[in-house]
């Protein structure tokens, strides 16, 4: 993060390239430009395909800048956790067919079922999930933000806390709402109140279930780091407009842009699409006759990712979207995250109640009117 104007900033809005600003057409012509220029400098490479919108838009452009400029074939690889849609599915065959490039299938040593039973559920983000994880695995009380708050020296107050509870580090900032150094972080996303009313709802209202995002880890991280660890370049669709994690800056960051930098392995990690705007996706998909799955086409998602993972905040509702075509996942999915599912709608309540009873007190402002859906 950075300090500007009493503020802090990260560098995903700091650091923006010339190319972000542009409109959609010259935008995906420097990006045209971009990608043939890693590509020649790293031609091992390998690209993580979903059967998702981003990742249409982005095979679509890597496979028309490796035909503009004559460059080698990209591998492509789709990591199946178990809980695919047949529509996903089928997409890929015909993307593969579309482009003439084959598509590895792989899957993980440890399935969803697996993963979220010894580990946990994730909840709202990936943020809230592991720093839920944390807080339940340390046993962390809700009542130590309190002890923050109150602390006239906070800095010694999180040295103290430190000590108390070692090795939880993210769990008292999130819950405490400031770094590591114990200075105050109220409005970033790695803290609870990045989330409305939830240290009230979690504080009132324990979860009577393990919170974790360790099914991500299992069933997509781990299986790609192994099959990516024989590649030079490595390049995904995250795009800064999704949010949560993939708009907050990593430390290998600093090993070069946001779109491009060196890992400590000494890979290469390239997100081509990370300035893109839904605004610029769907320029695109009109311009070259882009189409997606049917889980979009037909089912009428907006955003597919891990067939209903509850981070997503329309996981219920496309559930019920799915349901008519593929039955069968979405009681897979209720079976899997059905815990989830029912504490994100008794959160939606509390949240509702308090934003009604705010409501009633003429004057009173809350941090949450000036906060961005």
């Amino acid at each position: 993060m950075r300090k500007t104007d009493n503020e802090f900033h990260s560098r995903v809005y700091t650091d923006r390239p010339d190319y972000a600003d542009l409109e959609s057409p010259e935008k995906f012509q420097a990006i045209l430009g971009i990608i043939g220029t890693r590509l020649r400098q790293h031609p091992k490479a390998i690209c993580s395909y979903s059967g998702g919108s981003d990742s249409d838009i982005l095979i679509d452009i890597l496979e028309t800048a490796r035909k503009l400029f004559g460059l080698k074939p990209i591998e492509y690889c789709f990591f199946n956790t178990g809980l695919e849609m047949q529509a996903t599915k089928d997409h890929v065959k015909e993307v593969e067919e579309k482009y003439g490039v084959t598509i590895t299938e792989y899957r993980p040593k440890k399935n969803i079922v697996m993963a979220t039973r010894e580990f946990g559920q994730p909840f709202i983000s990936k943020i809230v999930s592991n720093s839920m994880e944390t807080v339940q695995r340390k046993e962390l009380p809700f009542s130590i933000r309190k002890e923050y708050e109150e602390a006239e020296d906070k800095q010694a107050k999180r040295q103290e806390l430190r000590e108390r509870y070692p090795n939880a580090e993210q769990g008292i900032n999130f819950l405490c709402c400031c770094n590591k150094d114990g200075e105050p972080r109220p409005n970033i996303q790695l803290v609870i109140d990045s989330s409305p009313y939830l240290y009230d709802f979690m504080n009132e209202n324990p979860p009577d279930f393990k919170i974790s995002a360790k099914c991500c880890d299992y069933c997509k991280k781990q299986v790609a780091h192994r099959i990516q660890k024989y590649y030079e370049l490595i390049i995904t669709g995250e795009r800064r407009d999704e949010g949560g994690m993939r708009s907050v800056p990593r430390a290998e960051d600093a090993n070069g842009t946001m779109c491009f930098y060196e890992q400590s392995n000494g890979q290469y990690r390239f997100k081509p699409l990370y300035y893109v705007s839904d605004a610029d996706k769907e320029w695109y998909k009109k311009r070259f006759d882009i189409r997606y799955s049917d889980a979009y086409e037909v089912y009428g998602l907006t955003r597919t990712g891990c067939c209903g993972c509850p981070i997503s905040s329309k996981a219920v509702s496309d559930l019920e979207m799915i349901k008519p075509y593929e039955p069968n996942i979405v009681k897979a999915a209720w079976n899997i995250f059905g815990d989830s599912y029912r504490y994100r709608q008794e959160y939606n309540r509390y949240k509702s109640m308090r934003q009604e009873e705010d409501k009633q007190i003429p004057g009173q402002l809350s941090i949450f009117d000036f906060m961005e859906e």
